[in-house]
């Protein structure tokens, strides 16, 4: 991807999968895989030995990456999914827009 459309920190919904229809934040976007990971969504369960530092053991809650077409940016002005573009401000930087409303994302 030339130009990041997510980005740690967006608000974003889920397209599809297990949690379809459920939004969150961006918690860690990884462009070179190509997936991101969402707050609170696509939880998986890890098992855990005891060890030295965690005598207990047991199950870990974590969420695991999600592929960045799996998920939309929640458009600023109407709460749904929606596509992002570009635009370049008169002074000069370049800013996501989302296409369904036209609202600024970002800047």
């Amino acid at each position: 991807m030339s130009a990041a459309k997510i980005k740690k920190g967006d608000k974003v919904v889920i397209l599809s999968g297990k949690d379809k229809g459920r939004s969150g934040e961006v918690t860690k976007a990884m462009p070179k895989e190509g997936k991101v990971v969402v707050g609170g969504i696509n939880m998986m369960t890890r098992h855990k030995k005891p060890s030295q530092a965690n005598p207990q053991g047991g199950l870990e809650r974590i969420e695991a990456p999600l592929h960045v077409s799996k998920v939309a940016i929640e458009d600023p002005k109407t709460g749904k999914p929606t596509r992002v573009g570009f635009k370049v401000l008169d002074d000069g930087r370049k800013v996501r827009v989302a296409k369904g409303s036209g609202v600024q994302i970002d800047g």
